[in-house]
């Protein structure tokens, strides 16, 4: 929570310094300018990629593959486009690097990958339980209970 309010508070600061030094060089109508530029530009770019990692997600679904990295490319895009939204250069610098589709992909791959790997671990862990269970194979762990009170007793006895 803390990490979100700082973030809440730094971004726009850094954003106003930013904008105001280009100002100060560029003109302030140039700077206005170039802000709704970034922003309408980024835009189409995330509609016409969105559009194409929704295909591409669809053709996964059909041939019955799970489509997380184009999910998680979905979610960067979005991200890409509220900082493109966001009036500012930095935020315009980061909604852009989320639209280089190799970087974009690789990450996105990667996170979908390590995604993956937790569900299947998970799914995998799951199933060997179910199948220990209807063979009756099921370990049973046997094993002391005592509370923290008498935890708490104990050590005061002594």
């Amino acid at each position: 929570m803390r990490f979100a309010l700082l973030l809440f508070i730094l971004v726009p600061v850094i954003e106003l310094s930013v904008l105001i030094q280009v100002g100060s060089q560029i003109g302030s109508l140039t700077t206005v300018a170039l802000v709704f530029l970034t922003a309408i530009v980024g835009l189409a770019l995330i509609r016409r990629q969105g559009f194409e990692t929704t295909l591409k997600a669809q053709e996964k679904i059909q041939r019955g593959e799970l489509p997380a990295s184009e999910v998680a490319e979905g979610f960067m895009l979005a991200f890409a486009g509220i900082c493109l939204l966001i009036p500012g250069f930095v935020t315009d610098a980061l909604g852009a690097i989320l639209l280089i589709s190799p970087l974009r992909k690789r990450i996105a791959s990667t996170l979908a990958l390590d995604f993956l790997k937790k569900r299947m671990n998970m799914r995998a862990s799951w199933t060997s339980y179910q199948r220990n269970e209807q063979r009756g194979d099921s370990e049973i762990i046997e094993g002391e209970y005592r509370s923290d009170k008498q935890d708490q007793d104990f050590i005061d006895k002594k």
